[in-house]
């Protein structure tokens, strides 16, 4: 009987306007994950780069902000940006929130990284001349990011699946838009725990297939490196 079913059940959900409506709810956790991933990378460095080279101000800084974001919730800064700031829209301010802890988290992949690269290569780049920020791009970041592929990847990943928290706070992303669908569907045709099921189904194969071409991208890397 299921197999009678399945195929109006098909039909019933993937309608050329729900498919649209889902790949717009797709696209927008897309763009809200690789605005995270690019912002959290580039400050979550700057923010290693002052804990561990700068004992002063702003290592002091960088310090806090990572403790307090890195050991707090993630939903309670998304809470904390969509409902108490009052600038740009409901998506901006929780893709903020995003930022504000992933850099947090990738702050400390990257010190990882940055304490690995041997102490000696430190002194033999100032022998040659190089200054502090000459040594960082030259020498010292590219072997980091080298030897972070993994941990920065499956942060990566985990940034990816965060963005379905948005959907608590009615932002269009991919896992808001599918239960928008799932709500409005029974005002449509007659939905079962199968329609239901199919969904949800649905949802995690999408996350799956994301998810699952970034740790083989992983693995690629973590091979040649």
């Amino acid at each position: 009987m299921t197999e009678v079913l399945l195929p109006q059940i098909f039909k019933d959900i993937f309608t050329a306007g729900n498919v649209h409506f889902l790949l717009r709810g797709l696209m927008g956790t897309l763009l809200i994950s690789v605005s995270t991933v690019l912002i959290s990378v580039i400050f979550g460095t700057i923010l290693a780069i002052c804990r561990n080279y700068d004992k002063k101000v702003f290592g002091k800084i960088a310090s806090v902000y990572i403790e307090i974001f890195r050991n707090t919730p993630l939903l309670l800064w998304i809470l904390v940006c969509v409902f108490m700031l009052h600038f740009g829209t409901a998506t901006s301010r929780g893709t903020l929130a995003l930022i504000l802890y992933t850099s947090s988290v990738i702050a400390e992949i990257v010190r990882g990284g940055l304490n690995s690269v041997a102490k000696g290569q430190f002194e033999a780049a100032r022998s040659q001349g190089f200054n502090f920020i000459q040594l960082l791009l030259y020498i010292v970041l590219p072997q980091c990011f080298k030897r972070i592929v993994p941990s920065l990847m499956s942060q990566i990943i985990t940034t990816v699946k965060d963005t379905s928290f948005l959907a608590q706070f009615a932002i269009a992303e991919f896992f808001f838009n599918s239960k928008v669908l799932m709500s409005s569907l029974p005002q449509k045709v007659t939905i079962t725990t199968a329609h239901i099921f199919v969904i949800f189904i649905f949802i995690a194969l999408v996350y799956f297939v994301i998810n699952f071409s970034l740790s083989c991208i992983v693995r690629r890397l973590a091979k040649k490196t």
